[in-house]
């Protein structure tokens, strides 16, 4: 049976912006699947949103701040005519052309607004916990309707202190997009958005610890931090935000991609983005990395924040068979086995609509 699905996207960024980090690519991934298996589906997402083959309703409105910019305590806020809010409204409006609403934003609005729709609303959960507002607004709907939750990993949705059930859906990739390359130049990359809970700079130490040049590739989210990271470590080799095409095509040579977040990592698109192109990967051992990486087979877990731990592990990689790196990749995040696990989820919710009605 076909499902008649609505997308609806991160307020903080169009798509294709970048500014939505590694939801753009979920969303993208999971539209091209389902689309791929015969269900219908459109998206909302803020006005100037543009991806190949995806069916936009564009909405304007003022950009919402991301929750990951805030602390804690941070209040809900929402700016003047909202296009997280009007994004919703217009969702409101459609839902009865729909089977299942899927949401992509943490935010704390379509979390509150769910029990108010008429279809249900499923929530791919983007981030692990920052604030005690979001935190609430989760375990809540968990509460109430935990079949309406998804994760990327188990230790995303620990975070939360939440209780079984719990669906993990993982992420994939389209991996004709990545070409596998068993050799590599001698340089590092590091991919991401470049703001503070990305800490660029424990990639930029570990590199010159080592003497080997590194490729910085991702948006500038934080123009004041990427400038420091320059005043303070000189002229970085900074690639700008690539296209899938072009980024694999650059990062498919190099010895190692490095991961050096911060903050807890719901999945990390990257660490799949480069074992598919066969790079190994090394990465501090906190969140949905270290449920990815097979440490000694696929790349190297380092401690937390730990330089000498990078400098370390890079000392190895000529351990990794590049071949096993792109294999774990075909294994279980391809878009064939995302699209098993997120179809199997909403048709899930699909039936439990009919059941409760």
């Amino acid at each position: 049976m076909s499902l008649k699905l609505l997308f609806v996207s991160t307020p903080v960024g169009p798509l294709g912006s970048g500014a939505g980090g590694g939801v753009e690519l979920t969303l993208y991934n999971m539209a091209t699947e389902m689309g791929r298996r015969g269900h219908t589906l459109e998206t909302i997402a803020p006005q100037g949103s543009g991806l190949d083959g995806l069916q936009i309703i564009p909405i304007p409105g003022e950009l919402q701040v991301s929750a990951q910019n805030g602390g804690r305590d941070a209040p809900i806020s929402f700016p003047a005519d909202s296009v997280l809010g009007n994004m919703w409204n217009r969702a409101r409006q459609v839902q009865e052309n729909f089977d299942v609403i899927v949401n992509f934003a943490y935010d704390w609005l379509p979390f509150y607004l769910t029990p108010f729709f008429d279809r249900p609303v499923a929530h791919i959960v983007s981030m692990a916990s920052l604030s005690e507002a979001m935190d609430d607004i989760i375990i809540k709907t968990h509460r109430t309707a935990p079949h309406l939750l998804a994760f990327h990993s188990a230790t995303q949705a620990q975070s939360f202190n939440l209780s079984a059930p719990l669906q993990i859906l993982g992420n994939g990739l389209d991996l004709s997009l990545y070409e596998f390359s068993p050799a590599a130049d001698g340089t590092l990359a590091w991919v991401g958005r470049i703001a503070p809970e990305k800490a660029l700079e424990d990639g930029i130490i570990a590199a010159k610890k080592v003497g080997l040049p590194l490729k910085v590739f991702g948006q500038i989210a934080n123009l004041e931090y990427w400038q420091s990271l320059q005043e303070r470590y000189g002229p970085i080799d900074y690639r700008g935000f690539l296209p899938t095409l072009e980024l694999q095509r650059q990062l498919k040579e190099c010895s190692a991609l490095l991961m050096t977040p911060r903050w807890l990592e719901a999945f990390g698109n990257v660490c799949i983005e480069a074992l598919a192109c066969g790079v190994p990967v090394i990465a501090y051992g906190r969140g949905g990395p270290a449920e990815i990486i097979e440490d000694g087979k696929t790349g190297f877990l380092v401690q937390p924040d730990s330089i000498d731990g990078l400098v370390a592990a890079l000392s190895r990689l000529g351990e990794i068979d590049r071949s096993m790196c792109r294999r774990s990749v075909q294994s279980h995040y391809s878009l064939s086995a995302l699209g098993d696990r997120l179809e199997r989820w909403l048709y899930e919710i699909n039936d439990l609509k009919f059941e409760r009605s």
